[in-house]
């Protein structure tokens, strides 16, 4: 999967996963794309551009590549659709001032913004479908996004400092896929997360982990209404 060229500011408390992981013992490979998987003998044996691994069970966690993962892996694919989403930080001299503001969307979800460590985030909202790819963004919806700024607010944009997209990933009924796939051994479905992964990310984990361990979800997921059922991959396939 290439990495972004342009990476949006990290989302607070991202950057202690990683470390998390690696205290617990994993070890993080990158630049490994998928070239190739087989499952045998109740382990898989998995090629990539980084060397040969081995597992006794996969997660496909691929975000926008889930299905063309699942492909390779002799699974079939739920219907994941990428959708292409701009995003741009701009200075605003006239509310520099600005740190609590909350965020804003307008009525028909054509615009959202919020500041962002002493400037400003702003969205068209746009879903544009897309192949999974590194997402860049696209100069008419950078365009768009600030007629209807300049439309609904009194902004000033005196310049933008940073500007990109990325692909949010839904199924058909746009719900979270967590579980274990029906037809392919040890394969487990970890993806759809959409416009919603940093919100349920931590939860998303305990799920996954609950799931590879063969436990039942956390109690308090249960006692929020989290079923199984409603994430099982089946219901897509």
């Amino acid at each position: 999967m290439p990495s972004r060229r342009i990476s949006p500011p990290p989302a607070r408390g991202c950057k202690r996963f990683p470390a998390a992981a690696r205290a617990n013992g994993a070890r993080l490979v990158t630049g490994a794309e998928l070239r190739a998987a087989e499952f045998s003998a109740g382990r898989w044996r998995i090629e990539t551009g980084a060397g040969e691994f081995g597992a006794a069970l996969l997660v496909n966690a691929a975000g926008a590549w889930v299905d063309e993962v699942a492909r390779s892996c002799g699974a079939r694919a739920i219907g994941i659709q990428p959708l292409r989403r701009t995003a741009i930080v701009f200075e605003c001299a006239k509310f520099s001032g600005a740190h609590a503001w909350p965020m804003a969307s307008d009525a028909h979800e054509t615009l959202y913004f919020r500041t962002e460590t002493g400037r400003f985030l702003a969205s068209p909202a746009d879903e544009t479908p897309s192949p999974p790819c590194d997402a860049q963004p696209d100069e008419l919806d950078i365009a768009t996004l600030i007629e209807r700024l300049q439309a609904a607010t009194s902004f000033e944009l005196r310049r933008i400092t940073a500007k990109w997209a990325g692909l949010r990933s839904f199924v058909a009924d746009r719900t979270l896929v967590a579980g274990f796939d029906p037809r392919q051994a040890a394969f487990v479905w970890l993806a759809g997360q959409g416009g919603y992964g940093i919100q349920t990310c931590p939860a998303m984990g305990m799920i996954a982990a609950a799931l590879v361990l063969g436990r039942q979800i956390p109690q308090a997921l249960r006692d929020a209404g989290v079923a199984p059922a409603t994430l099982d991959p089946r219901r897509l396939l």
